[in-house]
């Protein structure tokens, strides 16, 4: 979140805390009122035809692609950049309003309004310009805003590109065996009788017979051929099985060399409401997947000629459910179960943990759009409210289960992760809060989902069970902001109630996000103007020391109200202790990614009282040294010895090979900080600058300067040659450098 700049005073007098659907907001919150004139990552495009390397692209990102290629830089195309960003804000009104549909649709639609608005007429300059532009667009897909729909639309738009691509490769297998076992009928066939009957040859000339050729008596000189080396009849009966269950399989549907099986059944559907539902649906296509797995097998052998009817026939007829494997199930598309928090049943929820458990190929979505839950101590019948924000951490504890979560407002920057966890071969769970909390009113679900992972609420998180043989490379926090700190902190301008400017650097905390819901207000009273400084403390220090008394200060945080007036809130021990619950977790998930480890810490502080003892018994020798009479000046001096010559410096690397950012340009948007707050970091004068190299990974480096918004980032080369799809990334950097 960026720095805000609420231009209201300090109230004079207190004044209650707004109740019913009018709740407060955090004071961060004061620059963020119109989202529709903001560049970020929404809309988004799930981008149709591209494979799983592309699934989704801003609006924004795609915008800035095409101004890169029609446009020159300098004055002469100027005109062309304003008049596709003004398309650009066109689209994103109609997205804020409800409109759905293609990019290049609402891209069609929205250039009349935009020729009217300025004046211009049908095929003058403007629409030239933006027909230009439409040119060099070369994707399209589904646009869509962040909202409640979100999480589940695009889970499945990209569970729909990975199984595309599996498809592809399952049709490839099994249709080069189709014809391979098709070829060696027909060549069995063509040495029949009924092959060489005059029908069947007039048939193989086709429609270029004009008569000249007498099939029968054909037929007859033929016949009289026996050719040798029909197939036996078991193994044609076997090749014609193998054929009818490989065309018919309802798994991915037809091939291009698939029977006509199919077209009676329509194939399996793999996306459901429901784990016991997906489950059983597993059970009952068991024995399918036996016959398939036996075909398959069958058909190895048999076009590698390597069928051995007395040794592999008793296998393949035991084959039951019992022997498959792995790799079998590894054949077949995993399922996809769409669970949302507060609507599906919560049985349900706790099936989904079995079915993640039993190691089958399910991936599972539990969205929630509530993760502060209920006031009351008692459980929510209907909801997990506050504990969905604990699922993917439980689901880590399973070991092989692909666990994600992450905040609608953040989908697109876990991306490739979340295309990662659906071709896992295993379980997946994606925990994904939408921000569309119906007791938040009148906050944007962007605004609250970002703000859920500012806060520690919601942080993201990927494990991934086949990134490495440890921790450090299973598990990664890089995608939060401020990754090494409790709380993000932001520079903050206001204005005194004497008019003068004010700044100050406000933590965003579990307590400033909890104040946006309704339901909390009634823990919340505004401290007003004439309270005593030394009454009031920070929330972010008390939570920071939990063990005070309650005669301590009570903790504050900076809100604003609907009139954009800025005052101090004293929250109530509810939000406190919540707070504190949340931070001890955010502690623990910083130790599985080897941030603050209490093991290491305590491990240092006892080696170092070791060696302050061990130095502390050597301390009077080395004051009897220091101590010791100067020898006199006609004392005999040792002959300086020749020093070894030095060894040849290091190879340095390239310098070129290292990212770099032109400083000075830098217009403190955020973008780079919120990307990865240990790689990016702010200088005395808040711009940015890259603080740790190695803090990150290539792609968040390469996201990073692409969603600059002034291109003044340059990602370099890679520093871990064992990252994944640096092809792709280092193709995508060399824009920048």
């Amino acid at each position: 979140m960026n720095q805000a700049n609420p231009s209201q005073p300090l109230p004079n007098s207190p004044a209650p805390v707004p109740q019913g659907d009018t709740p407060l907001r955090p004071a961060l919150f004061a620059r963020f009122g119109d989202l529709s004139s903001l560049r970020y990552d929404y809309p988004l495009v799930l981008v149709q035809g591209q494979g799983s390397e592309t699934v989704l692209r801003p609006l924004s990102r795609i915008i800035d692609d095409v101004l890169r290629i029609c446009s020159a830089p300098g004055a002469a195309d100027e005109a062309l950049r304003q008049q596709v960003l003004a398309l650009e804000g066109s689209i994103r009104s109609r997205i804020e309003q409800g409109a759905t549909g293609k990019l290049s649709d609402l891209w069609r639609e929205s250039v009349p309004g935009l020729l009217k608005s300025a004046g211009e007429k049908q095929f003058g300059p403007m629409d030239r310009n933006l027909d230009r532009a439409r040119e060099d667009l070369d994707l399209d897909g589904l646009l869509i805003g962040c909202n409640g729909d979100t999480p589940h639309i695009t889970l499945s738009h990209i569970w729909k590109a990975v199984h595309d691509e599996r498809a592809k490769v399952f049709r490839k297998t099994v249709d080069g065996f189709i014809l391979q076992i098709a070829d060696i009928l027909k060549a069995d066939y063509n040495k029949s009788d009924d092959a060489h009957k005059a029908d069947a040859l007039r048939g193989s000339v086709g429609s270029t017979d004009s008569g000249i050729i007498d099939f029968h008596k054909l037929s007859a000189v033929l016949g009289r051929e026996h050719p040798e080396g029909r197939l036996p009849k078991a193994r044609l009966r076997r090749l014609e099985w193998v054929l009818s269950i490989l065309g018919s399989q309802r798994f991915f549907g037809p091939g291009r060399s698939s029977g006509r099986g199919l077209l009676d059944q329509a194939p399996h559907s793999h996306i459901f409401q429901s784990c016991e539902v997906a489950l059983e649906a597993f059970r009952e296509r068991l024995p399918e997947v036996v016959l398939l797995v036996k075909a398959l097998s069958t058909a190895e052998l048999e076009v590698a000629h390597k069928y051995n009817a007395e040794l592999h026939d008793p296998i393949i007829s035991a084959l039951d459910e019992s022997d498959l494997t792995a790799e079998h199930l590894r054949l077949l598309p995993p399922a996809l179960v769409l669970l949302r928090d507060g609507k599906s049943d919560n049985a349900d929820t706790v099936r989904a943990f079995e079915a993640l458990a039993s190691g089958l190929p399910i991936k599972v979505l539990v969205q929630t759009d509530d993760i502060l839950g209920e006031t009351t101590p008692a459980p929510s019948q209907s909801s997990f409210g506050a504990a969905s924000a604990r699922l993917a951490a439980m689901a880590m504890g399973l070991n092989n289960v692909f666990s994600c979560q992450v905040s609608a407002a953040h989908i697109y920057r876990v991306g490739h992760e979340i295309v990662r966890g659906m071709q896992f071969d295993g379980p997946a769970l994606f925990s994904i809060y939408s921000g569309a909390t119906e007791t938040a009113p009148g906050v944007a679900p962007y605004l609250m989902a970002a703000a859920a992972t500012e806060s520690r609420a919601f942080p993201t998180f990927v494990y991934d069970p086949s990134g490495g043989p440890d921790w450090s490379q299973r598990f990664s926090l890089n995608c939060n902001p401020s990754v090494t700190q409790d709380w993000p902190a932001h520079s903050f301008q206001y204005e005194e109630a004497n008019g003068n400017k004010a700044d100050a650097t406000l933590p965003f905390t579990f307590a400033d996000f909890a104040i946006t819901d309704v339901r909390n207000q009634r823990y919340c009273h505004m401290a007003g103007k004439n309270a005593a400084p030394e009454r009031l403390i920070p929330a972010s220090e008390r939570i920071a020391h939990p063990d005070g008394d309650s005669a301590e200060p009570e903790p504050f945080v900076f809100a604003i109200d609907p009139e954009n007036r800025l005052s101090k809130v004293v929250i109530d021990t509810k939000i406190v202790e919540a707070a504190e619950n949340c931070a001890d977790a955010w502690g623990r998930l910083q130790e599985l990614a080897g941030i603050n480890n209490s093991h290491v810490v305590h491990e240092l502080a006892r080696a170092r009282a070791a060696w302050q003892a061990e130095h502390r018994e050597d301390a009077p020798s080395t004051l009897e040294r220091l101590s010791a009479p100067t020898p006199p000046a006609d004392s005999p001096v040792a002959e300086a010895q020749p020093q070894p010559a030095a060894p040849d410096p290091a190879p340095q690397a390239d310098v070129s090979d290292a990212p770099w950012i032109e400083t000075l340009r830098c217009t403190t948007c955020n973008e780079c900080t919120q990307i990865n707050g240990v790689t990016f970091a702010y200088n005395d004068d808040m711009q940015a600058y890259i603080a740790d190299p190695d803090g990150g990974s290539f792609r968040q480096m390469v996201e990073a300067a692409e969603s600059c918004q002034v291109s003044i980032i340059h990602p370099g080369k890679p520093r871990n040659p064992k990252e994944p799809d640096l092809a792709q990334l280092i193709e995508r950097a060399a824009v920048f450098d």
